[in-house]
């Protein structure tokens, strides 16, 4: 009868510390069900709202919630289990619960930050208000640098590591590292120069005289600056490249420039003066010239095959494919009044002059005299 009892009682012992761990798993269970459908509730209503801030806040707790929700869970599940034990394992329980819940509170703050970057540019592209890509992916990056340092030296805190010597060694080891990791240093303050300096951002259009590098810029990294090419292919080139190199900037001309040199005939020399005339008089009337800008239209220079008249002007739009329209527009008004005045376009030619007196074979064998031109 005594076996009996304690047989029972130890039966009913084993069935509350299984039970008490099904009950805290199931509570976790539960819990997170109902963050998720209240989350969820909550991302409907303040969808409709203008603020910023309370979406962002909302989808950057989302996933770090279930994961403290069952973090929190399982490890104090794990304690029961762990007064029933006396495995040594059950000693990594408390690290583990508190490096993941500082895990997870920098999870969500590296969330919140990146999902305030993507509201801000997309509410201000919406609002038709310019944002500056590049800095705000640049203030973006060090808020999650200074998130992820911070997030380390409070592990390393609770871990039982002393912060201020990690801090020592890090400053002792910094030039040691600092000599085996020149280019990635070169590269992030070559990074750091372009987000201060900003000779372009992402969306420019770029190219260097000083190397083979030419297109859109799509990614500027701490490291590497992601250009794509005229014909889509992805350049990516080191931030240290940037600081050695000259960088010009297409993208922020005031006006792009038409300089054209037009040749007409010898021939059509005493028309020269019309032609030019009425050149630079339909350039002072066309709508997409800007008169505040230089504009000649000059008799240049006595080509070997052509009289030469340059014209130099300032188009209004920097749009690449509305400049060429331009241009073309340009171009045929000029061949038109080359045309009206009689004259031709030039296009090279030769003249032979042959002494008097010269004589050729012509197809039936007989001879005849050459003229003094041909």
């Amino acid at each position: 009868m005594v076996n009996w009892i304690d047989w029972r009682n130890a039966l009913e012992a084993e069935w509350v510390w299984i039970g008490s761990v099904f009950l805290v798993v199931f509570g976790a269970l539960l819990l997170d069900f109902a963050q998720k459908r209240l989350l969820r509730r909550l991302k409907r209503g303040l969808a409709a709202t203008p603020n910023l801030w309370d979406d962002a806040v909302l989808e950057a707790v989302r996933a770090p919630l279930s994961l403290l929700i069952w973090l929190l869970g399982l490890t104090f599940a794990a304690d029961i289990v762990a007064q029933r034990a006396e495995a040594t394992v059950f000693d990594l329980i408390r690290p583990v619960r508190e490096v993941g819940v500082i895990a997870a509170v920098a999870w969500a703050l590296i969330r919140f930050i990146n999902n305030v970057e993507a509201n801000v540019i997309e509410r201000r592209d919406a609002m038709g208000r310019p944002v500056d890509r590049t800095t705000a992916d640049a203030v973006a990056k060090l808020l999650r640098v200074s998130v992820l340092i911070t997030a380390v030296l409070v592990v390393l805190q609770t871990l039982g590591f002393s912060v201020s010597g990690v801090l020592a060694f890090g400053g002792i080891g910094g030039l040691a590292v600092g000599l085996a990791a020149k280019d990635l240093l070169a590269n992030f303050f070559g990074g750091l120069m372009v987000y201060l300096d900003r000779p372009f951002s992402v969306g420019d259009w770029v190219r260097s005289p000083d190397r083979d590098i030419e297109g859109t810029v799509e990614k500027i990294g701490w490291r590497l600056t992601c250009i794509r090419t005229f014909d889509k292919r992805p350049l990516y080139v080191p931030n240290a490249t940037f600081t050695s190199i000259a960088v010009e900037n297409p993208s922020r001309m005031s006006h792009r420039r038409i300089y054209e040199t037009i040749g007409i005939r010898y021939d059509d020399a005493a028309k020269m003066g019309g032609i030019v005339a009425a050149v630079k008089q339909m350039l002072l009337e066309h709508p997409d010239i800007d008169q505040q800008q230089t504009l000649i239209v000059n008799f240049n220079s006595f080509a070997p095959s052509s009289l030469d008249f340059f014209v130099y002007t300032f188009t209004r739009t920097t749009n690449w494919v509305r400049y060429h329209d331009v241009k073309q527009d340009v171009l045929l008004r000029i061949y038109a009044i080359i045309a009206e005045h009689g004259a031709e376009v030039a296009f090279p030619t030769s003249t032979i002059h042959v002494p008097e007196g010269v004589a050729f074979r012509g197809g039936d064998g007989s001879e005849q005299g050459a003229p003094a031109r041909a």
